[in-house]
């Protein structure tokens, strides 16, 4: 029998009030290292969704920049109402059909009677599909979910001290320069498993020089037909080719505007066709 959404979805869920400053949103998703967290009323209704892509677009539309905007700015202003949602009782190849077609998706709110009881992440359908080493990674990152508040608290993330950014700041004094990488010739489950330790949406693909090849991210796998059936796919047959990068040189503005425009949650940084390091969006803000 198919799994169903509550098989598999996490009930342990960080989400922000539609009266709550955007500060919370921001402080919450680099806290948790979030990218979009769900918009409950008091009586934890779900009435909408907010990512920190909305927050950069919101700034770059606006020319906000700083706490200033952030505290002034309430998250009802910058939401999205209209939002995809799933009965805990739905097949989990609904939910994964959906999050496939709907590109800058990541997170399905789950509902019941209205409240909010859950989510259910492109993470959460790679840890479903039977990709062999997947169980030992989410043992080792998760250890187990007997204290889900034990595993809420692990998922904290080191923060930025000081200012954010301005626009002006070169993107390498922000940039993560350690980058997790894969090897085209890699398999897909041994991405998959990277991933999901150390949770990231996507990996850069890179040769034996350090040069940027592709980008391989959830929704590749999640997208390819034979990505869960086969143990012999390769990283090569699924990644994205030619992926969208920012320059060594280039400034935090230029690349918020980037991110903004297309909607991107990693973005390599490269100094001619090798990768230097990887922007998240929580870099730029």
């Amino acid at each position: 029998m198919a799994p169903l959404v509550r098989d598999l979805m996490t009930s342990r869920v960080v989400t922000v009030r539609s009266d709550e400053p955007l500060s919370a949103v921001v402080e919450r998703m680099t806290r948790f290292g979030f990218s979009a967290l769900p918009v409950v009323s008091p009586s934890f209704r779900l009435v909408g969704m907010v990512s920190l892509l909305d927050v950069l677009r919101f700034r770059e539309e606006h020319d906000a920049e700083g706490a200033e905007a952030d505290g002034r700015v309430r998250v009802e202003e910058i939401m999205s109402p209209d939002v995809l949602s799933m009965s805990p009782t739905a097949n989990v190849s609904v939910v994964a059909q959906r999050l496939r077609s709907h590109g800058e998706l990541r997170v399905m709110p789950v509902v019941q009677g209205g409240r909010l009881v859950g989510v259910v992440t492109r993470g959460d359908l790679l840890r479903h599909l039977d990709l062999g080493s997947l169980r030992t990674g989410q043992r080792r990152l998760f250890g187990g979910r007997d204290k889900p508040e034990d595993a809420l608290f692990a998922l904290e993330q080191r923060r930025r001290t000081g200012p954010p950014p301005v626009a002006a700041t070169p993107v390498q004094e922000v940039m993560t320069r350690e980058v997790i990488t894969v090897g085209s010739a890699e398999r897909v489950a041994v991405a998959a498993e990277v991933m999901l330790h150390h949770r990231h949406s996507a990996l850069p693909v890179v040769d034996g020089e350090n040069r940027l090849v592709g980008i391989i991210s959830e929704a590749d796998i999640l997208a390819d037909p034979l990505a869960g059936r086969s143990a012999h796919t390769t990283v090569n047959a699924v990644m994205t080719r030619a992926p969208i990068t920012v320059d060594a040189g280039a400034t935090v503005g230029e690349a918020r505007a980037l991110v903004a425009d297309r909607g991107m949650r990693t973005v390599p940084v490269v100094d001619g066709d090798r990768l230097v390091g990887v922007l998240s969006r929580s870099d730029l803000l």
